[in-house]
């Protein structure tokens, strides 16, 4: 099946929800595919605190749900499809531009937004899943409220990791760094405050072999270390644990097609959500490494719609 219309955008996460709710209102009836994960990394997230309008927490999942529902109501073609190629090259001022589902279904557009986000690095032990949500998080801005005044560590050793573990050292009682080096990865100023904080210590050589905790519900308690260098177990007492070993943005579908930075993010230019590719544009965490907010997501949503609208109007 083939599916044409002004405006495709690829991913349904904050960026991709908002960018249809402009496009809608502004009469473009977009389609807007779901992909591999639909919601984004909200849907994964369970109480949401920071996101404005909301006096009390909400799930992750609900806002999604929410999001996607407004989408809808103005306009949104919403298909369940994941987007597998995309030809962005060069005719007729640079478009069309088409894509191939999963399905099978072509959807050919007159301009693009890509809001494939990014996912969280994780460590790929079983019990890590099993605490997602309950003591295990990969985001200390999105939950690191909950442990205020309690016990934490951050896994990790490079910028990410000392940014959570100062971050959470606001809020927590007391931070404990772990790594499975002898050294830091991040940059010397990061470390120079990490070291002095008092509220910070670190665990050197160590890799976590599993997260500890009771069930019914589930709530983690402490996580098991293996010291690399001598091989010795330990159980660290923890309230949370905060995975912190980097995020990759989801641009596999990119690459070799449009501009992406050495971290493999999407390059947009500076104060816009323009790609290199006249009438691609990029928003949400898919091209944001430094904030990877739902606000902020929901934010350059906006923008790659407004954008759009106004290269529909000027071609």
């Amino acid at each position: 099946m083939n599916h044409t219309t002004k405006i495709l955008i690829i991913g349904s996460g904050a960026a991709g929800c908002t960018a249809s709710i402009y496009a809608a209102r502004a009469g473009l009836n977009p389609i807007m595919v779901h992909g591999l994960q639909p919601g984004g990394q909200l849907t994964i997230t369970t109480d949401v605190e920071n996101y404005p309008g909301f006096e009390h927490a909400i799930q992750g999942p609900w806002l999604m749900e929410q999001m996607e529902k407004q989408a809808a109501h103005v306009g949104t073609n919403i298909i369940h499809d994941i987007i597998m190629s995309v030809d962005f090259s060069q005719k007729e001022l640079g478009r069309p531009f088409t894509a191939v589902g999963e399905s099978g279904d072509s959807y050919v557009a007159d301009t693009v937004v890509i809001a494939t986000g990014a996912s969280a690095r994780w460590l790929g032990i079983p019990s890590e899943q099993k605490f997602s949500g309950f003591g295990v998080s990969a985001c200390a801005t999105c939950d690191g409220f909950f442990y205020k005044n309690k016990e934490v560590v951050v896994i990790g050793g490079g910028n990410s990791a000392v940014e959570e573990a100062l971050y959470l050292a606001n809020i927590a009682s007391k931070v404990t760094l772990i790594h499975r080096r002898d050294s830091l990865r991040a940059e010397k100023i990061g470390q120079e405050r990490l070291f002095a904080h008092p509220k910070i210590s670190v665990i050197w050589d160590s890799a976590v072999e599993e997260f500890l905790g009771t069930e019914n519900p589930n709530s983690l308690t402490a996580v098991r270390l293996k010291n690399l260098k001598t091989g010795a177990i330990t159980d660290v007492k923890t309230d949370g644990a905060f995975v912190a070993i980097g995020h990759s943005p989801n641009t596999e579908l990119f690459k070799g097609v449009i501009t992406l930075d050495n971290d493999n993010y999407i390059v947009t230019e500076k104060g816009s959500t323009k790609t290199n590719i006249a009438g691609v544009f990029a928003a949400g965490d898919v091209q944001d490494k430094i904030f990877r907010q739902a606000v902020t997501a929901a934010g350059t949503g906006c923008m790659a719609a407004l954008e759009a609208e106004r290269f529909l109007s000027g071609h």
